[in-house]
């Protein structure tokens, strides 16, 4: 089975690949650990998708840690890949979002997978137990680890999450919103007039993780299409994201999606000012056994 990264924002949010902050004792990257729990969950390949321009200097950092441990391919996300009989507005700069980029690897995995962050921290739980999970995932049905929304927040600022309304640990709906953050002790998030409303932070959150079979691929080509030529689509600045396509499936029963719940705190550096507490948690790993202290040797 295949383990896909989504990795093509890298370059732009920390300004080169080669300015990513390492985290690890002898300079890993988040990305590091999220291929190290891949591996020994049982993933015998990785697919990261990047930007092509990006390709060298993911070689020299990334790639050359990690090569010769498993099989590696890349997938490039490029905004003038879109369906036929679509064409990119000149105008347009911001990616076309995560499902476009599940997209990108489409003539790539051919096997069930997962697909996560590279920048986020998930731990070695969440990769086993979706391992074990896509064993009994088929072409109608796909599967999430669900996070507890108030595992998920930053201290330092506001986040975005996929919020889900499941039934029987099915997803019934999901939506992504941008901007989750507490407010003198009260979770709340942005509306889309701009005021902040309160949100329960006992609420499942997607962490952008998920378990597929290639079969997700006709879903997102159809919904990408449509979100294309919906008449209310900004072509310039708005985005399709996976939560997007699963909360369209699910709506028009294609498929269902499965919540397989966790109580692990979700780490990561949304901020900088997340980096300290992010390094102590690791740290705290590292001297209890659970990550080797050099990561590769």
């Amino acid at each position: 089975m295949t383990s896909v990264i989504l990795a093509a924002g890298l370059g732009s949010r920390y300004g080169g690949l080669k300015q990513i902050d390492p985290v690890g004792r002898h300079g890993e990257f988040i990305i590091d650990y999220s291929v190290y729990d891949s591996i020994r969950a049982g993933f015998d390949k990785i697919v990261f998708i990047i930007k092509e321009e990006n390709l060298e200097s993911f070689e020299e950092t990334i790639g050359s840690r990690i090569k010769g441990n498993v099989k590696i391919e890349y997938a490039f996300q490029n905004s003038l890949d879109l369906p036929d009989g679509f064409s990119c507005p000149a105008d347009r700069v911001k990616p076309w979002g995560t499902a476009h980029a599940l997209r990108a690897c489409r003539n790539i995995v051919d096997d069930k997978f997962i697909i996560f962050n590279a920048d986020d921290f998930y731990g070695r739980e969440t990769f086993e137990n979706m391992f074990k999970c896509l064993s009994d995932v088929n072409s109608k049905l796909f599967a999430m680890p669900g996070y507890t929304l108030a595992n998920t927040l930053s201290e330092n600022g506001h986040v975005a999450r996929g919020v889900c309304v499941t039934e029987n640990d099915m997803i019934t709906n999901i939506r992504e919103i941008k901007k989750i953050m507490r407010i003198d002790g009260v979770t709340k998030y942005e509306t889309e007039n701009g005021e902040w409303a309160d949100i329960d932070e006992n609420s499942p959150v997607s962490m952008n993780f998920w378990g597929f079979t290639p079969d997700i691929f006709q879903y997102v080509d159809t919904g990408f299409a449509n979100f294309l030529r919906n008449p209310k689509t900004d072509l310039i600045k708005d985005e399709y994201y996976i939560p997007n396509v699963i909360d369209e499936g699910v709506k028009a029963n294609a498929f269902d999606c499965k919540v397989i719940h966790t109580p692990a705190k979700w780490m990561g550096v949304t901020y900088r000012t997340d980096k300290p507490d992010f390094e102590k948690f690791l740290n705290d790993k590292i001297d209890a056994g659970e990550y080797p202290e050099n990561l590769w040797g």
